[in-house]
């Protein structure tokens, strides 16, 4: 079965993440839940995942974080992956739920074109400016390939946009593929090889 997971980065803007959702689970971070409820969402910064315990998200929808408040809802991310970032503990929560083909949108691991911090929420609550310096992702990009080892008989699908960066290491990971953005677009379309 498939499963999207959301990344924040600018890649992914064209789709809408309402239109996945009529056709398999998507999991998402951060601050994602201000426009879109997601199957499963994850944040593991404390003032993020506060706001969105208080906010009264989890009593109704299945949110993971670190330190959860036990009288608000949300779960505790499962041991394995306590210290990973919010973007790789969802896709790992989405092998967990037996999805065997996942598809990663929004890991873009990069800078904008113009060399600035990539993320959907840029200048909003809990984020950098655009203005700002992209964010170091050497822990993502080993954290990812980590996730993906530990389930090396499903098949991982990065979808590459305008912004997604190359990473060499993903090269040796045998069961994570790249797809254009467009190839993705067309699947969605056709609904075919999804």
């Amino acid at each position: 079965m498939t499963a999207f997971v959301l990344g924040n980065g600018i890649s992914r803007s064209p789709i809408d993440p309402d239109r996945l959702i009529q056709l398999y689970p998507v999991y998402g971070c951060n601050a994602l839940y201000r426009t879109f409820t997601p199957t499963v969402l994850v944040a593991t910064d404390h003032p993020i995942s506060n706001s969105i315990q208080q906010s009264g998200y989890c009593r109704n929808n299945r949110f993971y974080t670190r330190r959860p408040d036990p009288n608000l809802g949300a779960q505790r991310v499962p041991q394995k992956y306590f210290g990973f970032s919010s973007g790789p503990i969802a896709v790992a929560l989405a092998a967990l739920d037996g999805h065997s083909r996942i598809y990663l949108l929004g890991f873009d691991m990069g800078p904008t074109t113009t060399g600035k911090f990539n993320n959907m929420y840029a200048d909003t609550e809990f984020y950098k400016t655009s203005q700002s310096s992209p964010t170091y992702s050497g822990n993502w990009v080993k954290q990812i390939i980590a996730v993906i080892r530990d389930f090396p008989d499903f098949d991982f699908v990065r979808v590459h946009g305008d912004t997604t960066v190359d990473i060499p290491e993903f090269a040796s990971v045998k069961n994570l593929h790249r797809l254009a953005f467009t190839d993705f677009v067309d699947r969605i379309n056709t609904q075919k090889d999804l």
